[in-house]
């Protein structure tokens, strides 16, 4: 198993200390999301997305995953939080492990890649022909998919 869990990218952390990722709905960086298989590997150090072990294109996926739509940052409490809407993947053959988020538009220029964070979904999800969704959690200070507290 190469996959081990779900966790924000170090380098993403750092980044957003720089200023260097916007996730504003309207105007902000455009973020993708890319389906890997079991033999794909991923640690905190990850910094780049990357073709290797990146699921097959298929249906509407194609190499390089999918454009995610940003949901745009608030608080509550003490908890900053964004997300964003869930994405499917029409008539699409497809076994995945886990998925990479990253940014295209880091610091505002373009033809980057760099991550955000690595999900790992547990064991193998598959369709066959047919959609491949991914839900994300729903977006408040407990569940998001971004969170700092």
């Amino acid at each position: 198993m190469a996959f081990t869990g779900n966790f924000m990218c170090t380098s993403f952390k750092q980044e957003l200390l720089q200023a260097k990722h916007d996730f504003t709905a309207s105007t902000g960086h455009t973020f993708k999301i890319a389906l890997y298989t079991n033999s794909a590997s991923f640690t905190a150090a990850t910094t780049d997305y990357t073709a290797t072990n990146e699921v097959a294109n298929s249906g509407s996926y194609s190499a390089g995953g999918g454009t995610l739509t940003n949901i745009t940052p608030t608080t509550s409490g003490t908890t900053a939080f964004t997300d964003f809407a869930d994405i499917t993947f029409t008539s699409a053959t497809i076994t995945a492990r886990g998925a990479l988020i990253y940014n295209t538009t880091t610091g505002g220029g373009t033809g980057t890649t760099d991550t955000v964070a690595v999900l790992d979904f547990g064991s193998d999800k598959t369709s066959t022909a047919g959609d491949f969704q991914i839900l994300f959690p729903t977006a408040d200070a407990s569940n998001a998919i971004i969170r700092i507290a």
